[in-house]
């Protein structure tokens, strides 16, 4: 890194600079205590610069701030997490001054409208906060991450492929004076990049005031049991246990952090269900047999029943109506089954109907004499005029007479 006194420097230099630091303690965890305080340091400055500059007014809104100073607000929000990061005897004053500068960057991003509503709702509703809201806030929020991520991604890979096309075109066709700046002309996606990055930053300051409110609580907790039973070496070891919990958290955060793809979605209600109750992964969706829900406890849905008693504790919780013998696909499955079979029985009789034998045969069968025929056509006539005369004799309704008013 090129040293350089931060008096100076321009502020679009101090702020990469820091920002390069930021970046390699927080993704990479490689940097030291004299790195991080050296990018405190550069960010303080940043901030004096944008403060005597007067990049950002309260009047202003998110849309009439420049592109090129988009960047200067993420200022405090990277102030707070290297300052989480210094090492210091006293805790506590590192956890306050982190937790203040998360706090003025939240308060700055809702001033300049870029705080999701849910969290505007969230922070007015603060006293009936229930676990069910924090969980629902947490899951959004968590959404919301993935989802800044996964476009920041896409900005990403957009620019190399244009970069490429560029440089391609750029070999095969020499730019004439004055096109430079259209071929470069990204100024709404880079705008698009920053608020994507501002978002991402106000769901990470989030997370990280409410784990750093709990190290406070706790710190102070252990401050007055140390008060009181004076075991200075219980609270080190406890220190040293959260320390390095706190580096664990923050390694595999980095690791989470980095730019994926987001996984596929579930189409598979009962996959979905599965992956809910802890009985598949998400990476196992090729792998998934589509099986009807079962209902009953954990302990006996995955096995059979070992004993008569798990059989009736497998049956309490069960639904009012008859549950499907097969899944959707299947049922799918069979009726496409029973479709083929029934296309090759037809297939068949045609083929025998269609035959030689079936034709000879009924060609040279047995046949009546043209004097049977005869005799069957005069008894039919016969039966006919019997037929009629009875019905002469007999009018309709005639033996009914009993049954009318007149009769």
């Amino acid at each position: 890194m090129v040293e350089c006194k931060m008096e100076e420097m321009p502020l679009s230099a101090l702020f990469e600079q820091a920002r390069k630091i930021h970046l390699l303690a927080t993704e990479s965890g490689e940097a030291d205590q004299e790195v991080v305080r050296k990018g405190c340091e550069a960010l303080r400055k940043c901030e004096d610069m944008v403060c005597k500059l007067g990049l950002f007014s309260t009047n202003e809104t998110k849309e009439d701030i420049s592109t090129n100073n988009l960047k200067y607000i993420l200022v405090p929000f990277y102030l707070g997490e290297l300052t989480e990061r210094v090492e210091e005897d006293d805790r506590t004053q590192i956890l306050k001054a982190s937790q203040a500068k998360l706090k003025e960057f939240i308060t700055f991003c809702e001033t300049m409208e870029l705080l999701p509503q849910e969290e505007l709702e969230a922070s007015t509703q603060r006293n009936s906060d229930s676990h069910v809201d924090r969980r629902a806030r947490k899951i959004a929020r968590f959404k919301r991450q993935k989802a800044a991520e996964s476009k920041l991604l896409e900005i990403k890979e957009r620019k190399e492929r244009r970069g490429r096309s560029s440089r391609a075109a750029a070999l095969s066709t020499p730019v004439e004076a004055g096109e430079e700046d259209v071929l470069d002309d990204d100024g709404e996606e880079e705008r698009e990049a920053w608020f994507t990055t501002i978002s991402l930053a106000i769901c990470k300051a989030l997370d990280l005031l409410e784990m750093l409110k709990k190290e406070e609580e706790m710190l102070s907790a252990m401050k007055e049991k140390q008060e009181k039973e004076g075991d200075i070496q219980f609270f080190r070891d406890l220190l040293d246990d959260r320390t390095r919990r706190a580096e664990s958290w923050h390694r595999d955060a980095s690791v989470r952090a980095q730019y994926t793809k987001p996984a596929p979605p579930i189409t598979c209600a009962t996959f979905a269900q599965d992956v809910l109750e802890g009985r598949a992964k998400v990476s196992q969706a090729h792998e998934h047999k589509h099986q009807p829900m079962i209902f009953g406890p954990q302990s006996v849905i995955s096995g059979g029943f070992s004993s008569e008693r798990e059989r009736m504790a497998a049956q309490v919780f069960q639904p009012g109506f008859r549950m499907p013998t097969m899944s959707i696909e299947e049922a799918g499955l069979k009726e496409m089954e029973m479709m083929n079979n029934w296309q090759e029985r037809n297939a068949k009789l045609m083929e025998e109907a269609n035959s030689s034998w079936y034709k000879d045969n009924k060609i040279t069968g047995p046949r009546k004499d043209d004097e049977d025929e005869d005799e069957d056509i005069d008894a039919a006539q016969d039966k006919a005029r019997a037929w009629d005369d009875w019905k002469d004799d007999n009018p309709r309704g005639a033996g009914n007479k009993k049954l009318t008013p007149c009769g």
